[in-house]
């Protein structure tokens, strides 16, 4: 999931995209809505987590225009006025969650989960195939009822993976789906990252390299007790 985080409070921008990312989520941060436009018109997100009140173009324009432009971006718009009369106005703009400051990080981690569910075509959140499980919930991953610890980056690039539901997934869009914009050495953290996660997940290998395309999981329909989507 990539995630842009429109807040220019820099302390708690910080804290945000660091709790994001540890929880496997690709962020990219804009102080104020000027810089969102410029990203948004450039990449692709999931969820927009937005101040609404922002310096230069108000964070209410910046959803306006989300809106207009009919991005596939789901909007949870933060602000520090929480009635309702407040809430209701920002919904009207288009935005798709409201969360009052101050707040706490489980719930803006639920929301933006529960968000980037809906950014995409439906999936359940309990992702499986050959053999493996992957909790987006509860961010937890086992192979053949075996669990695994992966790091950030390996689970984002398995849920990537799994999501494609057996398609071949370019390394350009695993860089665009879990490394954030300014990593200047993502080509190669791809390599490094799929060689790690192949280790952990152990033989018989499910992830295959299909030369001159990219990468997708193999082992045909997902595990016993789903239906193949």
């Amino acid at each position: 999931m990539r995630v842009l985080l429109v807040e220019d409070e820099e302390f708690l921008a910080e804290m945000i995209a660091d709790g994001l990312r540890r929880d496997a989520i690709a962020v990219d941060v804009a102080p104020d809505g000027h810089a969102a436009l410029d990203r948004l018109r450039f990449g692709a997100y999931d969820v927009l987590v937005l101040d609404r009140d922002l310096p230069g173009v108000h964070g209410d324009e910046v959803c306006r225009q989300v809106v207009r432009s009919r991005l596939l971006t789901r909007v949870l718009m933060l602000t520090a006025s929480g009635t309702v009369r407040d809430r209701v106005a920002g919904l009207g703009l288009g935005a798709d969650d409201y969360l009052t400051k101050p707040f706490a990080y489980e719930e803006l981690l639920a929301r933006v989960l529960a968000l980037g569910r809906r950014a995409r075509p439906a999936l359940p959140p309990v992702l499986e195939r050959a053999g493996l499980t992957l909790d987006t919930a509860r961010r937890q991953v086992c192979r053949d009822g075996r669990y695994l610890s992966l790091s950030r980056k390996e689970f984002a690039v398995l849920e990537t993976l799994l999501r494609a539901e057996g398609a071949v997934v370019s390394g350009d869009d695993l860089i665009e789906e879990v490394w954030e914009e300014d990593t200047s050495y993502r080509t190669n953290a791809v390599r490094v990252t799929l060689s790690k996660l192949r280790a952990k997940l152990g033989a018989p290998m499910v992830i295959e390299t299909v030369p001159g395309a990219g990468y997708r999981i193999t082992g045909g329909p997902p595990a016993a007790g789903r239906e193949a989507r």
